[in-house]
């Protein structure tokens, strides 16, 4: 085994530490609350972070897992197609395409920027921005049944958008024109460009404070810091080997449920994770680029051995990541790859599955949704100001751990946006909330319960509105755990209570909608953990008080003497 190299006092790295991450949240902060869309602005569908030199990732804001290897991908793809020494002070890069540059699907724009010290460009700010529309058949440029990636939208390999200081706004009209909102395209990546600028000047303020030499000094041992904990971690675990399945409900096109399979195995102070056995690379946008499996495997990772883990290069070290070629977790060209959010969080469902044979029971947890449904309206703007398109990703239920019950309508796994508040939708767009609540009895049952799905109804006020979707889990609920049932599976409905009611496809695209019309998706709920007989009567008279389920659910579920019991208490 190699030496470590020495590290520095603690509570000095840790002092440091904090003084990068909060260079990062200033970078995100500004992205933000500067942007222009929705999506970023409102959602925060975006993610920031800081490299050195050499494309080592230092610092990543707390924002979405996934984009990790957006980010990274990135920012190795520009240096590259562009070494370090031949960057200029003023330069910033754009990029998106998973094949030429590092991307996992291409509304994930991103834009890398050196930064600059004392004449010699020392370290890299990075972002990258989920942009509602970057062209292509599908309003939203990501349909579940694309084939290709030359269906989801325009491809950017890395190209300079800044060169000296100087914007090439030909370039920028370029991108922005093969968007259905150019106005948005242009604004958002100027942002993007600024939060980066923003970032630069944080950093070379750090280094002004501390000195380049302890600045380069402290971020060599924090990223040694982060590699030693995790493998302490890996090492404190018994060597063996577990593997773990999930499914998709397709492919993204139709046919049968696709499998992902993952090993975990325990080599002393490493970890393989090898995903041979998963599905053929799918038909559909179902399909995993690299840099998006590698950031759910450090996210599973980090949060199962380690949450507290500094996000950063170091926990690379002592991970080693398998995934066989041609296959769904490893495509070949020219997959599409628009809807991998999806498959990452299946992989994690996997992932969870097979470390849950490693570690202790009290960290084990219940499947998730372990999904990141999606519905995309796209049509005249309310005031007939324009076009626009509306993306919303949606949460569900958590699964249940030893300990606790598990969390309603919240995201999980590598993604973590914020909802579009009803009030901004309907204000902007032609569009009204009919319903936005809490699916009941979508908790798995057990002995702590899962968490409830989201139920979001949406109505067209004008015609001539495109509604899309990517959805998954309307096959089989989030498995329980030690007993747990399974929780409530999704659902994806036009015009719901009406008699043209009507049950679509979880991948249903470009269906034209008159005004009046609506569409309503149900999420999926979170896996029980344990038998529900062994429920706390207390606790399950509180869910029913609260409408949860129904009393003809709680018996199905719970048995009758534990219900009886529980309303008697109540």
């Amino acid at each position: 085994m190699n030496a470590m190299p020495s590290l520095s006092d603690p509570i000095a790295m840790e002092v440091f530490s904090n003084r990068l991450l909060s260079i990062t949240e200033d970078m995100g902060n500004t992205l933000i609350r500067s942007s222009f869309s929705t999506n970023i602005k409102e959602r925060k569908d975006c993610s920031v972070g800081l490299f050195d030199a050499a494309g080592r990732l230092v610092a990543q804001a707390s924002h979405i897992p996934l984009h990790l290897g957006s980010l990274m991908g990135s920012v190795k793809a520009v240096l590259q197609a562009c070494p370090i020494e031949r960057m200029r002070e003023g330069d910033a890069f754009v990029c998106n395409d998973p094949f030429l540059a590092g991307g996992t699907h291409t509304p994930d724009i991103a834009v890398v920027t050196p930064v600059f010290i004392e004449g010699e460009p020392r370290y890299i700010a990075a972002n990258v921005g989920h942009h509602s529309d970057v062209g292509g058949p599908t309003p939203g440029s990501i349909s579940g049944g694309a084939t290709s990636i030359f269906a989801e939208g325009l491809r950017i390999p890395v190209t300079r958008l800044v060169r000296a200081g100087e914007l090439d706004d030909g370039l920028l009209n370029l991108i922005a024109q093969n968007s259905r909102e150019p106005e948005e395209r242009a604004l958002d990546l100027k942002v993007q460009i600024a939060s980066n600028e923003r970032g630069a000047r944080l950093v070379q303020g750090l280094v002004q404070q501390m000195g380049l030499a302890a600045v380069i000094a402290a971020t060599d041992d924090l990223l040694a810091y982060t590699a030693r904990r995790l493998r302490n971690r890996i090492r404190d675990m018994a060597d063996g080997s577990a593997q773990s399945s999930a499914w998709l409900d397709d492919d993204g096109v139709g046919g049968d449920p696709v499998p992902i399979i993952a090993r975990v195995t325990v080599e002393g102070e490493t970890l393989v994770v090898d995903f041979a056995g998963s599905a053929p690379q799918a038909r559909g946008a179902m399909n995993v680029a690299e840099s998006a499996l590698r950031a759910t495997v450090y996210y599973a990772v980090k949060t199962l051995l380690d949450p507290g883990l500094l996000p950063n290069q170091g926990m690379a070290s002592c991970i080693e990541i398998r995934a066989p070629e041609g296959s769904i977790v490893n495509p070949r060209f020219p997959a599409a790859t628009g809807a991998r959010s999806i498959t990452c969080n299946k992989i994690a469902r996997a992932l969870f599955g097979a470390f849950a044979e490693l570690l202790p029971p009290e960290r084990a947890m219940a499947a998730s949704l372990d999904s990141v449904p999606v519905i995309i309206f796209s049509g005249e703007r309310r005031l007939q100001d324009g076009t626009f398109v509306y993306l919303e990703s949606m949460g569900g239920g958590v699964g249940a751990r030893h300990n606790a019950d598990g969390m309603d309508g919240v995201h999980v796994h590598v993604t973590n946006t914020s909802n579009l508040p009803a009030e901004a939708l309907e204000n902007e767009y032609a569009l009204l909330v009919d319903e936005y609540a809490l699916v009941e009895g979508s908790g798995g049952a057990g002995r702590h319960r899962g968490g409830m799905g989201i139920a979001r109804q949406i109505r067209a006020t004008r015609d001539g509105v495109i509604f899309s979707a990517r959805s998954d889990g309307h096959r089989a609920g989030a498995p329980g755990l030690f007993g747990g049932l399974p929780g409530g599976t999704a659902r994806l409905l036009r015009n719901p209570g009406t008699p043209q009611e009507e049950e679509l496809s979880s991948k249903a695209a470009n269906l034209v909608l008159k005004a009046g019309e609506s569409v309503r998706l149900e999420t999926p709920g979170g896996g029980g953990f344990g038998a529900p007989a062994e429920r706390d009567p207390r606790a399950l008279a509180i869910d029913i008080a609260d409408g949860r389920f129904t009393i003809e659910a709680a018996r199905r579920d719970y048995g009758a003497p534990l219900v009886v019991r529980a309303t008697a208490e109540d």
